[in-house]
């Protein structure tokens, strides 16, 4: 992308993670195109989920995030769908993240513009979040996505969750889409060594900043059916503030009360260099490291 001047990121997430067709029909979207590079996409069964990764030049990427997004309604119904995160809709949300030549204005700028356009195309209710909220209760995902698919016919009915775009009534199978502006974010879940889903809701609680826990991190319990275990989700909101190697030693902890073993974690999507360069150095007691002391980062 170094022949860009100006960048944005986007990661999608999509209500689907097991039906494999589904999932490649919405990511070919993003593959060849002009302006843009996808970087990555991951499918969770157990969330149901589909989380992808591109960058690009704003008008480019609006067009192809648009484009999916098309593709994600027509193969998507939400009155079929179940999984273990919360979703609003088939498009859950569209976060927009600026990263070479681009500000937080343009960021947000770019996210009403696709918002307008989800609601215009696809007769899709939007809701805008975090730094392109329209008041402080929308700022937080966790707020806009409460009630869920389900609990939209109601949670429109109040005024204080009127769409930003679109009618107050959600699209009949693809619900309703959170599209914003925010800084990089780091998706990273703990795997426990137990099934037990009331301990992972348990150190969820205790690690979370709703509840008292870290700064900038939301987190809750979740089952992995599949693998007859239980995860704690977590979102890094800002790693500057609160370190990945911070998240993981409070579950371990946590975990360790319950008599619970730590059975390794995961990341979803990708995490910015200068994260893992931190968990490097606190394992191994580096000082004055950065990433100015990472070979390939010295190549670029």
């Amino acid at each position: 992308m170094t022949q860009y001047h100006h960048i944005i990121e986007s990661v999608p997430n999509f209500s689907e993670g097991r039906n494999q067709e589904t999932v490649e029909e919405i990511v070919n979207v993003f593959r060849a195109k002009e302006g843009v590079k996808l970087l990555n996409y991951s499918c969770d069964p157990d969330h149901n989920r589909m989380v992808a990764t591109i960058v690009g030049e704003p008008a480019a990427l609006k067009a192809v995030i648009i484009e999916s997004a098309g593709k994600a309604i027509e193969r998507i119904d939400l009155n079929l769908h179940r999984g273990e995160h919360p979703r609003i809709g088939a498009v859950d949300v569209i976060p927009f993240i600026p990263i070479k030549g681009c500000t937080m204005e343009d960021a947000v700028s770019l996210s009403k513009e696709v918002g307008s356009e989800l609601a215009s195309i696809y007769k899709l209710p939007v809701l805008l979040y975090e730094k392109s909220a329209s008041a402080p209760h929308r700022e937080n995902l966790a707020n806009v996505r409460k009630g869920e698919f389900e609990g939209l016919d109601a949670k429109f009915l109040l005024p204080e969750w009127k769409p930003d775009y679109g009618e107050p009534i959600k699209h009949p199978t693809a619900g309703a889409t959170a599209v914003g502006a925010r800084k990089p974010l780091i998706a990273y879940n703990v795997i426990l060594g137990t099934d037990r889903l009331d301990i992972a809701e348990s150190i969820a609680k205790r690690v979370r900043h709703s509840s008292g826990g870290l700064r900038c991190c939301k987190a809750m319990g979740v089952e992995m059916k599949q693998k007859g275990l239980v995860q704690v989700s977590m979102n890094l909101t800002d790693y500057s503030l609160t370190s990945v190697y911070q998240a993981f030693e409070m579950v371990k902890m946590e975990a360790n009360r319950f008599g619970t073993p730590v059975m390794g974690s995961e990341l979803i999507g990708l995490m910015p260099l200068e994260a893992l360069v931190d968990v490097a150095a606190y394992y191994l007691g580096l000082e004055n490291f950065s990433v100015n002391n990472v070979l390939e980062y010295k190549l670029n």
